[in-house]
Order: structure tokens, then C-alpha cells, then sequence
């Protein structure tokens, strides 16, 4: 007898529960396995990147996340000087202002999970532990990937076929086959997912030892509650202050022909007291430590017919000092997510899928590149690479470092050729739509826009429609207006029977000029329709790029690079990245891409 289930997800790490999060969310039959026997207590990962925290605010999870995290905003370098003596050479912002709304924090990864548990659970999803992968079978690749097949809780079906994925599992010495439309391998470096389909992981490891260890200190140095860089004569070292008042993570470089496996603790307080001289140096409680050799490693393929997906460090591991790897695979996990729930509801052609692969592997790619240099910037023998040259490279990365970069390739969702970048010059497609504040028209309350765009599996038309005073620019949106809410426009043609006209594509609406002089009359109703249980105008999808009461003026149009006169289209994916940008007449561009990979329903 089997069960059935339209998404498996073997592992309840980063990656598989943020992915989880999104099935939940979308009402998605879901399960997840864990070879444990509990949730995670004390996660190795802590560092908690900008573009993170912009996913747990999407989710609506970012208040928990900021309150209980340390706020890394100052980093400290240190380094020898020609008499050996260790100063302080530099200090600069974290990250450089201007690149996010949030901060790069430090958390520990047990609670940054239990966040994105207890959000689940809320949802109605739980983990199942002491589940250890014993196989995993794609037998058929029938077509239907939708949610539409009816199955009993025993197991009977009338459409076994349309679960071709069955993973052989085991708990308590008791085997059970779970079928699924989808299987998702977040199961770590040892990988049993991965191991089943035959894949391997690509890669090689360096002769580079390092220690890490989690204590509380007692010392004289100035900036310990600070992330700083040492680079003294007696070896390299990053502090990490953590959460709370007192607890310290210390990166410990060890010496060449050091094997990780014989490290021993002692040897890690020996150096650090070393490293830190002048300055003394006592350590109170070691709350946990660890050694590693540096590898970086690229599993061969992230899927099998697209119906099984590895993510997290089932596909790529590296060192941890950037503090990428828990960023990274929470990140895969957020592009699968939602877009398994598009195809399962039936939303979104079957090919959705296959942008999973060649977004997020090019993502691992260049994360395993950048963690090669990143890994010889740290070290010692660093090719030429001098203590004075760190900062420098060290501020060169920021953008990185803060999850900034990924750029997408063009696909079905994602369309540079089709469109006009010189219009929202701010902006880039395939990369990830940044925040601005701006005012909400109906109630003068200042935000950032990127709170209007929550992960509800929505996709965003962002109109930048100037300052509709003018003639040209009024009858320019009119005319938009009067697209989008036909029975040809994207809206109408890809909304289900009986749902809200905005419950697939919402229109955001961000005008410029002085609130005080438009009047809601002179908005297209299109930017409020009539949606909800109550059956009342939504007035919250408009905004203005003006002066607020005491948050000052957020030049949203600025950043963006949007001409007032011209304005701009941008159509946004439901995990933020931009898909599209056009003027404001190209009516054609915005009904092409959507047709290009939603399913109609008229």
C-alpha cells in the first residue's frame, strides 16, 4: 500500500523547509521526511545575508528575524604593521548603504528554521522525523502535473500514473514507499537523493584547515563585538560577534599540513590567544567548536526529468566564512517553491519547472567561483594578496556577500530581449526587484514598496504611471488601465472561474507628485477593483513617490531610474526577481509574456 502525496520533500533543512513554506502556503499535499529524530538544536550556519532577510520579509517573517538577531553593520581590520604590533588599519559599513532596506544579521540556524516551522505548522504542515531515503525511482513522466487527481488517505487511486516518483523510505526498521507528482533532495551533503539517482558531486578540496568555535571571551580587544579581520604575524582570524551580549564566533586559520580530523580544542584557544597578542585574550566557555578542510563541490545534474530537484548541499557545499551556504540553499528552496505550487495549481505551463535548473545551478556555479577567491583572500598564502590589499577586495565583495547579485538568463519568465531596460535604469531583469519608499495613496502611511508585494504565488504589473496631473501621463494610464481590465488582458484571461480578477496578477500602482492635489476619482478603478469576502474596493495597491509625514521623501523614482515624464512597466515574478520592464504603451510585451507561460482559463 502506498501513500500519495503531490510534493515529497526528503530533508527539513534550510532549503526544503523554505520551499515548504510556499506549499503550505498554496495549499499544496505535501510531506516532509527527516533522518533525525527532531528538529535541529544547534545549527553550524548563522550567518543571515540581506537578501534573506528580504525573503523572511516577503513571508512576513522579518520582525521575529530582526529581534532576535545581532545586526552586523561595522566591520573592523586588523593587520601587522612593520613592527608586528597589531592595529586597526580600517573601518567600513558592512554593507554599503543604499544596496538593501535590511541588515545583514547573525542568527543561529536552529532558530532561523524554527521560524519557517512554526509558519508551516500554521499552515497545517509538519515535519515527519526518523525517516532515513533508502531509494528514489522516477518510473514515468506522464503530463499531467496538476493537483486535480483525487486520492483515498489508504492509499487507493484511480491514477498512479500521474505519481511517478517513488521514494522507498524507512523508519524503525519498517520500509514504505511514498509516491509523488514532484520529490525535492534537501538532504544535505550525504545526499541519499542524490546518491540514489546516481549524480555526484564535482569538486576537490584544498589543503586549508581552518577552526571554528563559539565562545565567550574575556579580552582587552576593542572591537569584539564587532565584525572584524585579523591578519597577524602568527596567523589569520574572523570574529563573528553572535546573538545575545556575549557569545563570539571565531574563524581560526591553522597550519599548513594541519589534518581537520586532529584538531583539538586546545590547539584552537592556543591560536586565537596567539593571533589576538598584544591584546589578552581568556576564554570563558567554549559553547562549540569544529575544524574543516576548505572544498568546493557542484553536483553534476540538479534533476531528474524534472520531476526530482536537489537543493541546498545536496548540490553544492563550500567553507562557510562567507556565510553563503544556509543563504543559498534557503534561496533554492524559495525559487522551487513557488513554482512547483503554480504548476500543481495549474496556473503555469510545465516547462516553469525547468527555469528551476538553469537559474539556480548558474546561482551554485558562480557561488562555488566565488568561494574559491573568497577562500584565498582569508588565507595566508593568498597569491600576492597582502594584508593592505584585504579590505579593499573585502569591500569589492559586499555586494555578493549580501546575496545581491544573481542574475537570471532569459527564459520564459524572465525577458531582457523583449525589454526596454532604459526606462527603469534602477532596475535590472532577472535580478531581484529592490525596495524604495514610497507613500500608500488612501492613507498617508509611509513603506517600503516591497511590503505591498507579500509571497502569496502572485506575480506583480509594477506601473510607474509619473505624475498623472499632466494630460499625457492621465491618458496614458487610462489607456493601460482600460488593457489590463479587458477580457484579452493578462488579468481577465488567467484568472480562475469564481476568483478575485487579481488573484493570479496584481496591479501595483506608484505615482509621482504632490498626494495632496490627486484625488482617488482620478485613478483608474482597475488599481482598486472589488475583491475579498466583503466585496469592498481595495485601495491599498496605489502609492506616490512624495514627501511623508516622518520618514521624509524615499525618491523611489529616482532609485529605479524612471523618468516622471516617461514612467515605466515592470512586471515582478512572485519571489521578487524583475521578469520584464517596458513603457507604458507596450501593451503588446506584457500580454505576450504572460501568454508565454500561464494557462489561460478563457
Amino acid at each position: 500500500m502506498f501513500q500519495y502525496v503531490d510534493v515529497l520533500i526528503c530533508g527539513s533543512g534550510s532549503a526544503g523547509i523554505c520551499a515548504a513554506t510556499w506549499l503550505a502556503r498554496q495549499g499544496i499535499s505535501c510531506k516532509i521526511l527527516e533522518k533525525s529524530n527532531g528538529p535541529m538544536r544547534m545549527g553550524q550556519a548563522d550567518g543571515v545575508q540581506c537578501r534573506t532577510v528580504e525573503v523572511f520579509e516577503s513571508f512576513g517573517l522579518s520582525e521575529k528575524l530582526l529581534s532576535s538577531a545581532y545586526h552586523v553593520l561595522e566591520v573592523a581590520f586588523w593587520s601587522a604593521d612593520a613592527t608586528g604590533e597589531l592595529v586597526r588599519t580600517r573601518r567600513t559599513a558592512d554593507t554599503q548603504p543604499g544596496l538593501s532596506h535590511q541588515p545583514h544579521l547573525i542568527l543561529n540556524q536552529a532558530h532561523i528554521n524554527g521560524f519557517l516551522l512554526n509558519d508551516m505548522r500554521s499552515n497545517g504542515l509538519s515535519v515527519d522525523y526518523g525517516y532515513t531515503v533508502k531509494s528514489v525511482h522516477v518510473e514515468s513522466t506522464p503530463s499531467d502535473h496538476t493537483n486535480g487527481t483525487t486520492h483515498a488517505s489508504n492509499g487507493s487511486t484511480k491514477n498512479d500514473d500521474v505519481y511517478p516518483v517513488a521514494v522507498t523510505t524507512e523508519k524503525d526498521g519498517v520500509e514504505e514507499i511514498i509516491k509523488a507528482k514532484y520529490a525535492l533532495g534537501s538532504d544535505g551533503a550525504h545526499s541519499n537523493v542524490r546518491k540514489s539517482l546516481g549524480y555526484k558531486m564535482i569538486g576537490d578540496s584544498t589543503d586549508s584547515v581552518w577552526g571554528v568555535m563559539d565562545i565567550y571571551p574575556r579580552t582587552n580587544f576593542p572591537d569584539i563585538r564587532k565584525k572584524a579581520t585579523i591578519h597577524s604575524n602568527s596567523g589569520n582570524l574572523l570574529i563573528i560577534p553572535r546573538e545575545g551580549d556575549s557569545l563570539v564566533r571565531f574563524y581560526i586559520e591553522l597550519p599548513h599540513g594541519t589534518e581537520a580530523k586532529s584538531v583539538k580544542l586546545s590547539e584552537l584557544h592556543k591560536a586565537a590567544k596567539s593571533i589576538f597578542a598584544p591584546f589578552t585574550l581568556e576564554i570563558a566557555e567554549t559553547f562549540w567548536w569544529s575544524a574543516y578542510s576548505i572544498g568546493q563541490r557542484l553536483v553534476d545534474h540538479f534533476h531528474r526529468d524534472h520531476r526530482v530537484f536537489l537543493a541546498g548541499d545536496a548540490c553544492h557545499t563550500h567553507s562557510p566564512k562567507a556565510g553563503q551556504g544556509m543563504n543559498v540553499s534557503l534561496q533554492d528552496g524559495y525559487n522551487i517553491g513557488w513554482k512547483l505550487a503554480a504548476v500543481l495549481k495549474g496556473r503555469a505551463h510545465t516547462e516553469l519547472l525547468e527555469t528551476y535548473n538553469s537559474e539556480r545551478q548558474k546561482v551554485a556555479a558562480e557561488l562555488i567561483d566565488f568561494d574559491r577567491q573568497w577562500s584565498k583572500l582569508f588565507s595566508s598564502s593568498s597569491n600576492g594578496k597582502t594584508a593592505e590589499d584585504f579590505p579593499e577586495q573585502f569591500i569589492k565583495a559586499g555586494r555578493y556577500t549580501a546575496g545581491l547579485t544573481a542574475k537570471y538568463n532569459d527564459s520564459i519568465i524572465t525577458s531582457s530581449n523583449r525589454s526596454q531596460q532604459e526606462v527603469a535604469t534602477g532596475l535590472t531583469v532577472g535580478m531581484r526587484f529592490p525596495s524604495a519608499q514610497v507613500v500608500r495613496f488612501c492613507d498617508a502611511k509611509a513603506m517600503q514598496l516591497v511590503r505591498a508585494l507579500p509571497a502569496d504565488g502572485r506575480w506583480r504589473i509594477v506601473v510607474f504611471a509619473g505624475d498623472i496631473r499632466t494630460p499625457r501621463s492621465s491618458e496614458r494610464l487610462n489607456k493601460l488601465a482600460t488593457y489590463l481590465s479587458s477580457e484579452n488582458g493578462p488579468a481577465q484571461r488567467f484568472a480562475m472561474p469564481n476568483e478575485d480578477v487579481d488573484s493570479f496578477i496584481e496591479p501595483l500602482l506608484v505615482l509621482s507628485g504632490d498626494r495632496t492635489q490627486i484625488e482617488q476619482d482620478q485613478i483608474p478603478s482597475y488599481f482598486s477593483p472589488v475583491n475579498g469576502k466583503w466585496r469592498m474596493r481595495d485601495l491599498l495597491k496605489t502609492f506616490i513617490d512624495d514627501n511623508s509625514y516622518n520618514s521624509g521623501h524615499g525618491h523611489a523614482y529616482e532609485k529605479y531610474g524612471v523618468s516622471v515624464e516617461e514612467g515605466a512597466i515592470v512586471i515582478v515574478r512572485p519571489d521578487h526577481y524583475v521578469s520584464l520592464i517596458t513603457t507604458l504603451d507596450d501593451f503588446a510585451a506584457i500580454g505576450d509574456f504572460f501568454e508565454g507561460f500561464a494557462l489561460a482559463t478563457k
